[in-house]
């Protein structure tokens, strides 16, 4: 079944391949006078170069995780975990922060290229290796703290309630997602960047008018320095509740004008208006209830390990072998995910085009920003219907047209 799902990931990706070199040379309509044959050429080699090496990424970590799954590593690494007589909450945290730290060391020589090679190449990556070891350990370090905090939490619960820790055990994700949610725009996110209040001239007022009309306060949206690490120009929204925010890159604020800046804005507030975290945070919530439950009801019975050829496990280790149960589970149900997202962007698209009452302007921007990042404008239908979490840009453009006429 994983062969299955890993067969059809790259079977959509060598799709994509083919069909941006058949269509890759054509500027689509709307695109023109903006993007010409020799970006088009540079946009489909970047997509090429990054399918090319996601593929090879792809089946490196597949090898090593099915190697470590079925040819022995698993149930050798957890005896020898069980065998430094920790306590079972020590030794089930140990288990998985180890093997943190090892993925994230494997992921060393892939991020090195992509960023210091590929992202190079093309004119993007402005961030220098000191930056990047900076960001890799401080990266790493948060995702030890709050993992650790999590499976800590987590381990305790089931000793504490045998019977019911699946949903003790929910209730601790769930806080903690929020937890996390809260803190990040105040404590994680300033440490790899510095947010400071829109600074481009003659946009401070653009931006008062149009947060008044949607009934929110100014000092919600921030720019970000971005381009200390790469040329890429993008928007997000970021927290819940009181710590809600908008961010803007200094990248995008440089290439845009204040018309198209204030409908890209617009946008983001549409998903902040339209509560779509929200809901995303509820689903994912309720999914994880389910998740809990199926782990509880597996590892009772005791099998888990006979499916994967191993003769006992312990505890904390069941649940690797779960997760890639699940990750089978859930490979079917991608592109209703990505449905779903791409339904919530077209939601915030029509929002901005009521808010800022010019549809123009925000398909200007994102013909502009498909230029600056290289987009591909010519995904293939059914990868991007299995992956896209955002509309292809030229269905977008196309959209926002048709809805200013």
């Amino acid at each position: 079944m994983y062969l299955f799902t890993l067969l059809a990931g790259l079977l959509l990706r060598l799709l994509n391949q083919a069909h941006l070199k058949i269509h890759g040379a054509v500027v689509p309509a709307g695109f023109e006078g903006v993007i010409d044959g020799e970006v088009l050429r540079k946009a489909s080699a970047y997509t090429l170069d990054n399918s090319r090496f996601g593929l090879i990424e792809t089946l490196f970590d597949s090898t090593v995780l099915l190697l470590f799954l079925f040819a022995g590593p698993l149930p050798l690494y957890d005896r020898w975990i069980q065998g430094l007589g920790l306590s079972p909450v020590l030794s089930g945290t140990l288990f998985y922060l180890l093997l943190l730290t090892a993925k994230s060391l494997l992921d060393i020589p892939f991020s090195l290229y992509r960023t210091f090679v590929i992202e190079a190449r093309y004119g993007f990556n402005t961030q220098t290796l000191g930056l990047w070891i900076a960001d890799l350990l401080k990266g790493l370090a948060i995702s030890l703290v709050l993992l650790g905090v999590l499976l800590a939490g987590g381990f305790q619960l089931v000793e504490a309630s045998p019977d019911y820790w699946w949903l003790w055990g929910w209730g601790l994700f769930a806080g903690f997602t929020l937890f996390v949610m809260l803190i990040s725009p105040y404590v994680i996110e300033p440490l790899f960047f510095r947010f400071e209040p829109v600074r481009k001239e003659g946009l401070e007022e653009g931006i008062k008018a149009l947060m008044a009309r949607a009934g929110l306060a100014a000092g919600r949206v921030f720019q970000v320095d971005a381009s200390r690490r790469s040329h890429h120009g993008n928007a997000y929204f970021t927290g819940i509740g009181r710590v809600k925010r908008i961010v803007l890159f200094d990248t995008l604020l440089e290439r845009l004008s204040a018309a198209e800046i204030l409908a890209i804005l617009a946008h983001e507030i549409g998903h902040w208006k339209k509560r779509h975290i929200l809901k995303r945070l509820f689903a994912t919530e309720l999914l994880a209830l389910g998740g809990f439950y199926l782990a509880y009801r597996l590892i009772g019975w005791g099998g888990v390990p006979d499916l994967f050829g191993i003769d006992t496990l312990s505890f904390a280790a069941q649940w690797l072998p779960l997760a890639f149960l699940g990750s089978l589970v859930v490979f079917p149900f991608t592109p209703v995910s990505a449905w779903l997202s791409r339904r919530d962007e077209g939601q915030a698209d029509g929002y901005a085009c009521a808010l800022h009452g010019n549809p123009e302007d925000l398909a200007s921007a994102l013909v502009k920003l498909a230029r600056d990042n290289l987009a591909n404008l010519h995904p293939h239908p059914w990868y991007a219907a299995f992956y896209f979490s955002h509309p292809p840009v030229v269905e977008r453009v196309r959209r926002l047209r048709a809805e200013g006429k």
